[in-house]
């Protein structure tokens, strides 16, 4: 799959004179080494709508039975980033304003995110996440698939309190597309002769069809035109392929107590990443051989007879690679939006995506 990038034509809007020339690159080294900083610049043309954001999940994540509250309310602690939103209420102020629809969509994107997050807990076995128990490691699957049907059913209501089927249609699109990629995901695993394509497609499905649900919701909802939100589309498209090929590196290489999950379960669960399908592309026969057999072994130090075998064949420089490859891609998308400071924003998030260490 090559990256995904409008055949609109260019605006001809001028470039205002505080706007800088985009590129993929420009981010890293405009961002603080923490992340929470990192986010807090990144975020702060958007700080007042996303604190609303916030208050509206707060509002909504909440029961009169104790168990369900509590709940819920741990899982509004486990959503992490706020990427999702952020990427709605940036899309909507680089064509527009942000209404009170963005508010409200923005919740129930956080919602979904979060029901998918829950879900993929209890597929992967995992016990942290944000630095806290994993719904199914304090309480049980049971809880946890629940909560996540919860999450789902709540954020579709709340999605049609906006007065339009508008929101309804293209989450519903977007949350579908989302499931085929996790079951595709599935039966996928333990395939050791996955292509790169069907990979690059299922992170499309599972990862990046949600951000461009994002950025396409807050173009239409900020009165942006259909080149706008094909535009934006195509960005949040490119860019959360980006994030889950970083993501699956970060599974490999990051440190657990940094970035704050469960790490080294794509191997456990003999999920086929990208450095891994091109570790077996690339392996002569007598090494694939040997891969192979640390690849079906029933114990649990995979990882780390792995990474040798990564590094020796550049599988994460390649796979490094990639990421930067569509972040560029997602860049090259903003072209057709008007100059902006929530555009190089935009373009600076790209950046961050495939160099965050968390």
């Amino acid at each position: 799959m090559t990256p995904a990038v409008p055949t609109t034509a260019p605006t001809t809007t001028a470039p205002s004179k505080s706007a800088t020339k985009l590129s993929a690159a420009a981010g890293p080294e405009a961002i603080p080494a923490d992340t929470r900083a990192a986010l807090a610049a990144l975020y702060a043309p958007i700080r007042d709508e996303l604190s609303a954001v916030d208050d509206r999940l707060r509002s909504e994540l909440q029961s009169r039975y104790p168990f369900i509250d509590e709940l819920v309310k741990h899982a509004f602690r486990l959503g992490g980033k706020r990427l999702r939103p952020a990427l709605l209420l940036l899309s909507a102020k680089s064509v527009g304003q942000v209404r009170d629809e963005h508010i409200t969509l923005g919740a129930v994107i956080e919602m979904i995110h979060t029901a998918t997050l829950v879900h993929d807990d209890v597929l992967d076995e995992a016990k942290l996440r944000r630095h806290v128990d994993t719904v199914n490691a304090r309480w049980d699957n049971e809880a946890s698939v629940l909560l996540g049907d919860y999450l789902f059913s709540h954020a579709f209501y709340l999605a049609a309190t906006t007065g339009s089927t508008l929101a309804c249609q293209i989450i519903g699109r977007a949350t579908n597309i989302t499931c085929e990629g996790e079951l595709r995901q599935v039966r996928a695993g333990g395939d050791l002769q996955l292509a790169e394509t069907e990979y690059l497609g299922i992170i499309e499905a599972k990862t990046a069809e949600l951000c461009a649900c994002a950025c396409e919701l807050g173009a239409h909802y900020a009165g942006g035109d259909d080149a706008a939100a094909a535009a934006l589309a195509a960005y949040g498209r490119n860019l959360g392929i980006a994030f889950q090929i970083a993501d699956d590196l970060l599974d490999l290489v990051g440190e657990e107590n940094a970035v704050g999950k469960s790490l080294g379960t794509d191997l456990e669960k003999r999920k086929a990443t990208l450095p891994v399908i091109h570790l077996l592309a690339n392996a002569t026969a007598g090494d694939r051989a040997t891969i192979e057999a640390i690849l079906t072994r029933p114990d649990n130090h995979r990882v780390a007879d792995m990474l040798p075998w990564l590094e020796r064949y550049r599988s994460f420089a390649y796979a490094r690679g990639k990421a930067r490859d569509f972040a560029a891609a997602a860049v090259a998308s903003l072209q057709e939006l008007p100059a902006s400071v929530e555009r190089d924003v935009l373009a600076q998030m790209a950046g961050f995506v495939v160099s965050r260490d968390r």
